[in-house]
């Protein structure tokens, strides 16, 4: 393990950990057989997490229309994986959601640039017929895919500063100046991340490859090319700042799983500028 990989493992080892009951929740999910009940049971543990559950169930963001006060009638009417990915994304947000050590990126504009792909990603899922129960998935996916830009911000701050500086000046993608300058891209520091606190499956998975999706052959390619073109939709429309304003073109071979082209983004605009104003929720959680 080479001096930076050390650093790096050594910050995320510092943070915080996600609470028991997350842990908890993704296993229980994880089980096919898992009910309503199950899953309430869990949760229920955790009185701050019961909280910001209901908080977002009631919010803009799911406009459900009627006051949901009870876990298991929400868990029923969202479904569980929507309220698993829910569960991880307020622990997780809650956890990376502090402005220290935001050097090289500001936080508000990460974590907006953040929440267009996610709500990006969403948007252009329903719109191709994704099932119901499975759009909080593109969304989580979506709103964590850059978070190995957290620890190389906080490790390496003046470095990245300059690398991100870099980007711009020379109207590169900084994923490719990363590895260039640093010797690390924040794929690789995300999947650090993702082990630690066993991000697996579609987020995982576009937490680690949503810069080199063409190398990936496993069973998760439709969440992960749907993040690989909302990021690029989100970066070159400067909604919220990644540090990327040139990133690489979107290969056709994402386009042509998706069946749809970038044009697509013109008949969605509207509508991801309205869901990321009912997202803002996930940052006051």
């Amino acid at each position: 393990m080479d001096r930076l990989e050390k650093k790096i493992e050594e910050y995320i080892g510092n943070m915080p950990s996600l609470p028991t009951t997350v842990a908890k929740v993704l296993e229980v999910c994880n089980n096919p057989h898992t009910s309503p009940a199950d899953l309430n049971h869990v949760i229920s543990l955790d009185p701050v997490l019961v909280g910001r559950v209901l908080k977002l169930i009631n919010s803009a963001y799911y406009s459900l229309g009627q006051q949901v006060t009870n876990l298991v009638r929400a868990i029923i009417m969202l479904g569980i994986n929507t309220v698993k990915n829910l569960a991880l994304s307020t622990a997780v947000m809650g956890n990376l959601s502090t402005k220290k050590d935001f050097h090289g990126l500001n936080m508000e504009g990460f974590w907006r640039h953040s929440l267009c792909v996610g709500v990006t990603a969403k948007v252009l899922a329903k719109k191709r017929g994704v099932d119901s129960k499975q759009l909080e998935e593109y969304f989580t996916a979506g709103l964590l895919h850059d978070i190995g830009k957290i620890p190389l911000n906080a490790v390496l701050s003046k470095d990245y500063m300059l690398t991100v500086s870099s980007a711009d000046r020379e109207r590169t993608s900084l994923y490719i100046l990363e590895e260039k300058n640093l010797g690390m891209n924040h794929c690789h520091a995300g999947a650090m991340i993702a082990k630690a606190w066993k991000l697996e499956g579609p987020l995982g998975v576009a937490i680690v490859n949503h810069h080199n999706y063409n190398d990936y052959s496993g069973e998760y390619k439709d969440v992960l090319f749907t993040i690989a073109a909302a990021n690029r939709f989100a970066s070159i429309s400067e909604i919220g700042f990644s540090g990327d304003r040139f990133p690489e073109k979107v290969g056709s071979i994402v386009w042509e799983r998706l069946g749809i082209t970038s044009a697509a983004f013109d008949a969605i605009e509207d509508t991801v500028t309205n869901e990321i104003e009912n997202a803002k929720i996930f940052l006051k959680l």
